[in-house]
């Protein structure tokens, strides 16, 4: 596993509220499906509903102990990378809370929390591409006219 973070999500209460801060901050993000993605840096922020974080990270709720409201992401190159690293998380004691599937989106994704019960999702999402030191990019996900 490469020592870097490719997405922050903060599970948030308003999601209107919450973009309208980081906006007012000077960010610009874009809505997609009830989430909002910000680029920033080589990483993103994104803003998601809490209760719809807990559960996609396989948390029994939003207040669960160890449930901060935060999930970080690991994403890779391949689905065979989200089984391999997903493997090397419980064989170090991770609990696999997700194991990896192809989601709804069509990317392959999983879930682990670490020893305090911090949520990893490892991802490979061929629409989020990765520059090869590993710096993630947010496309533009804004419909385009045919």
């Amino acid at each position: 596993m490469e020592q870097r973070i490719s997405l922050i999500t903060l599970g948030v209460r308003d999601l209107a509220r919450s973009r309208a801060f980081y906006e007012a901050l000077g960010w610009r993000g874009q809505e997609v499906q009830e989430t909002v993605f910000f680029q920033a840096g080589g990483q993103g922020l994104v803003l998601w509903g809490r209760e719809k974080l807990a559960a996609d990270c396989g948390v029994e709720s939003a207040e669960a102990p160890g449930f901060g409201g935060i999930a970080l992401a690991y994403n890779v190159r391949s689905a065979d990378e989200v089984d391999a690293l997903l493997d090397t998380a419980r064989r170090a004691g991770a609990r696999i809370t997700k194991p990896a599937t192809l989601s709804e989106l069509g990317f392959y994704t999983g879930v682990f929390l670490d020893p305090d019960g911090h949520p990893w999702e490892v991802a490979h999402n061929p629409g989020f591409p990765l520059s090869p030191d590993g710096t993630l990019t947010i496309p533009d996900m804004s419909p385009h006219e045919s």
